[in-house]
């Protein structure tokens, strides 16, 4: 029988923010697709984002539907499920720009690699929930965590796609430091990271090591590896305070700032509607954030705490390494910024997201 109660604690705040966030986006999207007046790619792609946002609040109601503790029981065989799309993109992948990440499923592209965000931090908040004790992790304890994490991220890394990659480590890492590791395990695990990053670097393809470099040095080659980060750099220091104004970013319109619908973005925001655009979706962001640490730390059930901070962690993240990289302070990765660039999976999966967290908010008055 519906609990009314679950009406009654609806988090309208959250919605109506991921509502507004996700409008602005389109304002962006829409700016950043009018590059080289390309009517085409306007209509195409503009209305595919739609799409993929309606989609997402669809499946983020559904998800509303479902206790979030069940999750919790579910766990292994949502990691299953995403572990197997993951091996099938070795196996049936479509290439895409030198890197094998999508699969055809009937006449819609996905890109299982977000999914595994959501199922990475599912299983390892049901693990941690299970095992966590007021002296924190040791090493035996964080046997199975590790290995939930190191499958996706070799599969991933695989395709190679070394930006959703990194991002699993650091959103492991961060739940991790949540639930409390021993101080040993701790220095032990920056140590070992110390030492294996030589291996990691050997083991990058040439593109990947390149893009390293020339985060370091983007002069290095002005028209390779660095003129994205250089025009990114010229279309932010353009908008200055206020900006030119809605579709009159000339870096976007004469198309000299790459990728500026999808990584991009915020340059395109930062032409057109300057430092105070900027800081307006920075705001709603560090609010949005806060709210996730709110909910995490007030949810009454443990693995909903530890699962809210996941998913707070993963747009954190994503936030950060997007806007690092169009400012030259990161090398470039590719990792899209939530609700506002463009591509479906990436959509679907922060609704997902969302939807977890509006769900452990509403419920937190019957959690245990």
């Amino acid at each position: 029988m519906f609990d009314r109660r679950l009406i009654k604690n609806f988090d309208w705040g959250l919605m109506a923010l991921i509502f507004l966030i996700g409008m602005l986006g389109l304002g962006i999207l829409y700016s950043a697709l009018n590059a080289g007046n390309d009517s085409g790619a306007l209509d195409i792609l503009f209305k595919k984002q739609m799409i993929w946002m309606g989609t997402g609040f669809i499946v983020m109601m559904v998800i509303l539907m479902i206790d979030f503790k069940d999750l919790d029981k579910m766990n292994l065989f949502i990691y299953a499920i995403c572990v197997g799309l993951l091996i099938s993109v070795i196996l049936f992948g479509q290439i895409g720009g030198g890197s094998r990440r999508w699969l055809l499923v009937g006449f819609v592209r996905i890109q299982p690699s977000e999914l595994m965000k959501i199922a990475l931090i599912i299983s390892l908040a049901s693990v941690y929930s299970t095992s966590i004790s007021q002296s924190g992790f040791n090493f035996r304890k964080l046997i199975k965590p590790v290995i939930l994490c190191v499958i996706p991220f070799v599969l991933i890394l695989n395709q190679p796609d070394l930006g959703t990659g990194l991002l699993l480590l650091l959103i492991a890492g961060s739940m991790t430091m949540f639930v409390k590791v021993e101080r040993k395990v701790l220095y032990t695990m920056i140590g070992i990271s110390l030492a294996v990053a030589p291996l990691l670097w050997s083991g990058l393809k040439a593109y990947q090591k390149s893009r390293i470099l020339t985060f370091l040095n983007p002069d290095r080659d002005p028209l390779g590896a660095g003129y994205h980060i250089i025009q990114s750099k010229i279309a932010i220091g353009s908008g200055m305070l206020t900006g030119k104004g809605f579709l009159k970013g000339t870096q976007n319109a004469l198309s000299f700032l790459p990728e500026q619908h999808t990584d991009f973005i915020v340059s395109v925001l930062a032409e057109e509607w300057g430092l105070m655009g900027c800081s307006i979706l920075l705001l709603l962001y560090f609010i949005l954030l806060f709210w996730g640490i709110n909910i995490a730390y007030n949810c009454r059930n443990m693995f909903g705490s530890i699962l809210a901070f996941g998913i707070t962690t993963m747009i954190f993240w994503q936030i950060f390494i997007n806007i690092g990289m169009v400012m030259g302070l990161m090398p470039v990765v590719g990792v899209p910024l939530p609700l506002v660039s463009y591509g479906g999976s990436s959509v679907i999966t922060n609704m997902v997201g969302f939807g977890i967290l509006l769900n452990i908010s509403m419920r937190n008055f019957s959690s245990s």
